[in-house]
């Protein structure tokens, strides 16, 4: 498909691979000339981001291999060559590089076909002057990813966390903000896309992806019942674009509390970390990582004198081994940030009441002393949305 000199079509072809129709000449070049311009300097561009010159391949992405076949038409056009000769500004020899031309590939196909590829709608007319609409990168991307949704086998799973999500949007527990630009995103996450709810359930192991770059692949919920095994930086990229997307977060800004009450707080509650003095086996075994952490806005030993009758307290007596106490903040929104954090280290286990009906204790947890420190103490400056508890590693991470 070789060319020396460019006609009509070939105006409109340059167009729809990328390049600005409507140019203002700019000294004494032509608006042919500076269409030829742009569109070498959007080959550069993408030399400039990746370190290599577009090629082609079944495997690259599409406007790459636009890009591929621009550059061969380039390369075989005198005219072309004239123009750009003192173009290549970063000399990369773009201009005398060798052919990239592939068999069978994008530069073989004629015009029609190459605009198919390019995801022009069917007008009705094969005329390529009379084109209608072509879609954007963004939409090709778009339509990749919600392509590959896939019903959710276990949404009933699933479908609660949505539910519970809803409820602490509804009670102020939790607030949304905008998603920021490439944005860390972690597993238990949650988003705002296109209006939808989206849960990020699973993350896959890091690998280098193309051109280098690190990337997961991620297994996400959506609240309509479907999955997708998306790409972290897809779905970032879809953050991104998306004008209302969203970041669910914890309620939480500034100091929450603090050992110290000056004066003019209104104190509103206690921390406490209590320690069991049960014979169950596993409570023995375990004794020192075991803890249950709560919010009372009482005195504590009042809250466990009758902790031996209590199931909540695993019917036994226990010990405090930590408190903190609270100024001017809703104590219910921070036990369910605490209880949240720890929810990975929940301490699974079912003991008998004193009528010999079996309960299973909540707010139990096993993880160490000093880890419920760390957490509060990032409670405290705000960063603890940074952060979750691995009970693998038994250590705090971002």
């Amino acid at each position: 498909m070789a060319k020396t000199s460019f006609t009509d079509e070939d105006d409109a072809l340059l167009a729809e691979l990328g390049v600005e129709v409507e140019v203002k000449s700019a000294g004494n070049r032509t608006p042919r000339e500076e269409r030829i311009i742009a569109g070498f300097e959007d080959i550069e561009r993408f030399f400039e981001q990746h370190g290599r010159a577009p090629m082609h391949g079944e495997d690259r992405d599409i406007f790459e291999r636009l890009y591929a076949v621009r550059l061969d038409r380039i390369r075989d056009s005198e005219e072309c060559r004239a123009v750009l000769a003192d173009k290549d500004k970063h000399g990369h020899g773009l201009l005398t590089g060798e052919p990239i031309t592939a068999v069978n590939e994008l530069d073989n196909l004629d015009d029609d076909a190459l605009l198919s590829e390019l995801g022009v709608l069917d007008s009705g007319e094969n005329d390529i002057t009379k084109l209608t609409y072509v879609k954007s990168r963004a939409e090709i991307k778009a339509a990749e990813e919600v392509a590959k949704r896939t019903p959710c086998l276990d949404f009933d799973t699933f479908k609660p966390l949505f539910a519970k999500v809803q409820e602490e949007l509804a009670s102020g527990i939790r607030l949304t903000r905008k998603f920021q630009d490439d944005a860390l995103i972690r597993q238990g996450d949650f988003f705002i896309l296109g209006g939808q709810k989206v849960y990020v359930a699973e993350i896959g192991v890091e690998f280098i992806a193309e051109y280098g770059r690190p990337d997961r692949r991620l297994r996400v919920i959506y609240d309509n019942g479907t999955e997708s095994d998306i790409l972290m930086r897809s779905l970032q990229r879809a953050l991104n674009r998306d004008e209302t997307s969203r970041r669910i977060i914890d309620t939480f800004a500034g100091p929450l509390f603090s050992n110290v009450t000056e004066d003019g707080d209104r104190e509103t509650g206690t921390i406490y970390v209590l320690r069991s003095k049960s014979d169950h086996p596993l409570i023995k075994e375990h004794r020192d990582v075991i803890h249950k952490i709560g919010v009372t806005s009482g005195s504590i030993e009042k809250r466990i004198i009758n902790a031996k009758l209590d199931p909540t307290f695993l019917m036994a007596e226990v010990e405090i081994v930590a408190s903190y106490e609270l100024s001017n903040i809703n104590q219910v929104k921070l036990e369910n940030l605490i209880h949240r954090f720890f929810e990975p280290a929940k301490l699974d286990i079912e003991i008998m009441d004193r009528f010999g009906n079996p309960v299973v204790p909540r707010e139990w947890f096993l993880v160490p002393l000093h880890i419920i420190d760390e957490a509060i103490e990032k409670i405290r400056d705000g960063s603890i949305v940074n952060f979750r508890y691995d009970p693998v590693l038994g250590k705090i991470i971002e």
